[in-house]
């Protein structure tokens, strides 16, 4: 199959989740005889970079803008496809990206779309943008020929939101095993010596509430353990420096650390928390408990769907008081620690990037053999309704 990955920042991934993902796949379904061209995003991909993992790298520009940067560019992508790529298939990510599926669709070209965890739900979005986003959730299983997601828990939380029940395919895992501690020599820091929290810092995966909960903690409980916030977001200035000023001097913040010193960090940790109440299946926790991290997660129902029991919990609605009370109950029982940190291995091995990536190519077989390159199903979308016009833009 010649197929299409769209709607992400590109690869290498170097931002969140979605461009994790399209790496793992876009690499084993090359291994496994595929054709797979990603679409990347200028300010984030060196445009130099032509191929990553055998798979072919279209470089299109955008708008750099916190509402426009994923529509424009996915948008251009869809086009490109239609007019130069000529996919078999295409995959897009992203519940915002699901009207550019008609683009895709409206070729005759097979569409997937992984909705993930109803970014609706995100607190960064102001009113208009959560209408548009549950606009666009509402109509993903419509427009694109399947509509899925990561979790079981947000696809309930679908079909009770919208009345329709979408697709499962799961996050997938894969520790690459590095033992070293290079990253923790760059921070000063040693082996178990610290708490680690990993993620874009916006409200919704709360930051803020572990910064005040560690800081709640008297230095007696910490006993030289530090909190290291790893991590950065675009467009949340202020309310990074806001998390920077809850801060006391055990908190330190080393900004965006990825690859080898990402999983070193993860490997070596404490605790590994995630303070997160919104979104589906996290890969931070799916790869803290990989390393063999004990995991810390928020009661928020896609995290322990993910745990599966292999980790503690705080109760999200009580704020930082809970998750002061259970990092200090971690804290004093490094017995307890170490046996979650066994129980983190055997579940990660519930995930593979290899059976996520079997589940994947499935689909889009099923997904082209099923529709082919013939006319669409006039129930199933509404010709009249144009694309946005931005086909000028075009290289």
């Amino acid at each position: 199959m010649k197929i299409a990955i769209l709607g992400t920042r590109g690869i290498p991934a170097a931002y969140s989740g979605f461009e994790t993902a399209a790496e793992h796949l876009a690499g084993r379904l090359v291994q496994r005889g595929h054709d797979v061209s990603v679409y990347c995003r200028p300010h984030v991909v060196d445009s130099g970079l032509r191929e990553h993992v055998g798979a072919r790298l279209v470089h299109l520009p955008t708008i750099r803008n916190k509402y426009l940067d994923t529509f424009v560019h996915t948008y251009l992508s869809a086009e490109h496809a239609v007019r130069r790529l000529k996919p078999d298939v295409a995959l897009f990510f992203i519940a915002g990206n699901s009207p550019l599926t008609r683009v895709t669709r409206a070729a005759g070209i097979p569409t997937v779309i992984n909705v993930d965890g109803l970014d609706s739900d995100r607190s960064k979005w102001p009113a208009a943008a959560k209408a548009y986003l549950r606009f666009a959730e509402r109509n993903a299983p419509r427009w694109a020929d399947v509509a899925l997601t990561d979790s079981d828990a947000v696809a309930e939380v679908f079909e009770k939101r919208y009345h329709q029940r979408i697709g499962v395919i799961p996050y997938g895992v894969e520790d690459p095993g590095y033992d070293t501690t290079d990253a923790l020599d760059r921070l000063g820091l040693e082996p178990r010596e610290y708490v680690l929290f990993v993620g874009r810092l916006e409200p919704e995966n709360n930051p803020h509430m572990l910064v005040d909960a560690f800081s709640r903690l008297p230095y007696s409980v910490t006993r030289g353990k530090r909190l290291v916030v790893v991590g950065g977001a675009p467009y949340a200035d202020e309310y990074i420096r806001g998390v920077h000023r809850g801060a006391d001097p055990r908190v330190i913040f080393p900004g965006y650390v990825f690859g080898r010193g990402y999983w070193e960090l993860q490997k070596h940790s404490y605790l590994s928390v995630v303070p997160t109440e919104v979104g589906g299946t996290h890969p931070v926790i799916l790869e803290a408990l990989a390393s063999g991290a004990a995991v810390l997660v928020n009661d928020h129902p896609p995290n322990l769907e993910t745990i599966g029991g292999a980790g503690a919990t705080f109760s999200g609605s009580e704020g930082a008081p809970a998750l002061a009370r259970e990092l200090e109950a971690l804290l004093l029982d490094p017995d307890r620690v170490a046996r979650l940190r066994t129980a983190a291995v055997e579940r990660a091995r519930a995930y593979s990037w290899d059976a996520v990536t079997d589940r994947y190519e499935e689909l889009l077989e099923r997904v082209t053999v099923g529709r082919g390159h013939g006319p669409l199903d006039p129930a199933l979308v509404d010709h009249d309704v144009p694309p946005p016009a931005l086909s000028g833009l075009i290289p």
